[in-house]
């Protein structure tokens, strides 16, 4: 795994994960898309029912609006690179458990080496939970910037509300909340880019 020098080498590596109990449960594999060499990347919590279905990330009523989110920044989801903590879906869509997340944690990490993102975008707080290791709420510290490193490299995260939080929540004060951490990390992936 830590040896897979391309995104396709580390999924051929990895697809037929058992080292936690979603891996018997799953229908697809759901490793992740995008631009392999995307200067933004989105990282969700896990495979729900139609992901897991079609063995892609974020496809269903929540993917419909990321991709929203991501063309309100100019950007087409072909442009990003867009992954879960969990690769494959947990029983009715419920939070992965801590050991879930552990057993995947590695294989996310050595996908952002190897795409080497300037900004990630982390949706909801699993992600923040599992790879920043924040405890707190999404909804306190949402918007404020927060680092990883990994891979030698010190990567600039901006936290943000899940796409189904979004839906179920769907008021302006929380859209308004959303576009800002978009046009923020747009914003900073632009100037790293630049640099």
């Amino acid at each position: 795994m830590a040896g897979s020098a391309s995104l396709a080498e580390l999924e051929a590596a990895i697809r037929g994960c058992l080292k936690c109990a979603l891996g018997p449960g799953r229908l697809n594999f759901v490793f992740g898309e995008g631009d392999p060499r995307a200067g933004l990347m989105f990282i969700g919590e896990g495979p729900g029912r139609d992901e897991d279905l079609q063995g892609r990330p974020f496809v269903g009523k929540a993917g419909e609006l990321l991709d929203k989110m991501i063309g309100a920044i100019g950007l087409s989801r072909q442009e990003v690179y867009i992954a879960n903590v969990v690769k494959c879906r947990p029983p009715d869509n419920r939070t992965p458990a801590p050991e879930e997340a552990a057993a995947c944690l590695g294989y996310l990490r050595r996908q952002i080496e190897l795409i080497r993102p300037k900004v990630i975008v982390t949706l909801g707080a699993t992600p923040l939970r599992e790879l920043v290791g924040l405890k707190e709420g999404i909804t306190k510290v949402r918007g404020q910037w927060k680092r990883i490193e990994t891979g030698g490299r010190s990567i600039p995260v901006m936290p943000t509300f899940h796409p189904a939080y979004v839906l179920r929540q769907y008021t302006q004060d929380v859209r308004r909340a959303v576009w800002g951490d978009l046009k923020a990390a747009k914003e900073e992936m632009d100037k790293a880019a630049g640099a």
